[in-house]
């Protein structure tokens, strides 16, 4: 098998962690993993001790593979999923074998972002709808900041939030749209 990201070098043998092998790539340093191999991982090993968490420091981003990846075992095309709303990486995920790619630096950020010993979740469409919501919400967020000072915003949510709840939302609604 060779990389998906580089084309022609070959995947070696490696170890994500103590237990969990994947196929790596010495150029990239990205690694293709299967979710069976993860998930046996998952039962076998023990859960990181809380102290363990506080150590893993943050990552910096990680430069996540653009163009859409061509899985190393089956050569169908794998389908991105976005990590987190405070990074760009994606995950590549090839449907049809459970085969995962991970760019060079991701496994570290899911442990940054504890999500290591539950990266299925990423694959989920709730999990993708909730980074969406997040990400519009945040959009909303900086629009209103063009047109109103920063120290109003938490006001400001707190309006919406109360208006959200009253029973006469649309008549509240409508005097405020109607000078």
């Amino acid at each position: 098998m060779d990389c998906p990201k580089c084309k022609t070098v070959p995947l070696r043998a490696t170890k994500l962690e103590q237990g969990l092998s994947a196929m790596g790539c010495a150029s990239c340093n990205g690694a293709v993993i299967s979710l069976l191999y993860y998930r046996d991982w998952l039962e076998r090993s023990s859960p990181i001790a809380e102290s363990d968490v506080n150590k893993t420091k943050a990552v910096e981003e990680v430069e996540d593979s653009h163009a859409a990846l061509v899985c190393p075992k089956c050569k169908k095309l794998m389908t991105k999923y976005k990590v987190s709303g405070c990074s760009n990486s994606r995950l590549d995920l090839c449907a049809s074998c459970d085969e995962v790619w991970l760019d060079g630096g991701e496994w570290e950020l899911l442990k940054s972002l504890e999500l290591s010993r539950k990266m299925p979740v990423v694959f989920t469409e709730e999990w993708q709808r909730k980074l969406k919501k997040k990400a519009l919400e945040d959009v909303r967020e900086q629009r209103l900041l063009k047109v109103i000072d920063e120290t109003e915003i938490e006001e400001v949510k707190r309006i919406r939030e109360w208006l959200k709840k009253h029973p006469n939302k649309n008549e509240i609604m409508f005097f405020l749209n109607h000078e």
